[in-house]
């Protein structure tokens, strides 16, 4: 009974646990070997060899698939190859994401000259000290990265355009009132 083979046999817990093999039993089965959890091996249906499902992921990939897509939505159609090949793409491309240190991407963009017509000058509308706080802050937030500079009081300005704050699940959004530019 040496050389013989078997297509099925039987392990007590205690050899699992010294051994450190984890099975999990749930809709997809498989187990993992020794103290690496992230390579998963599927126990074999129709093929007797066994396959492994996932590889070891990136590190950096688990970040910022964590800090970045925690709050998305992703379709629960997608299959799970299309999930993972998704995901790789936003994680390539993810400097064009807002984070806390770049709250608006770091993709640079470009300017475009357009000339303006005379007098796109508009009052600012009143607001409530409430708004007016939040307003500083998001004024703040956007000079940060120089998105937008303080203009001296004697400095000529072509453009400009009133403001509101917008309150949405207590958070606030500063929304411009462009419509003069669109005419």
């Amino acid at each position: 009974m040496n050389n013989c083979t078997s297509q099925h046999f039987i392990l007590g817990n205690d050899y699992l646990n010294i051994y450190g093999i984890d099975i999990n039993n749930h809709k997809d089965r498989y187990f993992t070997i020794g103290g690496n959890k992230r390579q998963k091996f599927a126990f074999p249906s129709e093929k007797r060899a066994i396959t492994v499902i996932r590889k070891v992921k990136n590190v950096n990939k688990e970040k910022f698939v964590s800090a970045q897509l925690v709050e998305a939505q992703i379709n629960p159609e997608l299959t799970l190859e299309m999930k993972e090949e998704l995901i790789e793409i936003l994680f390539q491309y993810r400097e064009a994401f807002a984070s806390d240190n770049e709250p608006l991407g770091a993709i640079k963009g470009h300017e475009v000259e357009s000339p303006y017509p005379p007098l796109l000058r508009r009052p600012a509308y009143p607001a409530s000290p409430m708004a007016r706080e939040a307003l500083e802050n998001h004024i703040n937030e956007l000079m940060k990265p120089g998105v937008l500079r303080k203009v001296g009081h004697n400095e000529e300005v072509e453009v400009t355009t009133p403001v509101i704050i917008t309150w949405h699940n207590d958070k606030s959004r500063m929304v411009g009132y462009f419509r003069a530019l669109n005419t």
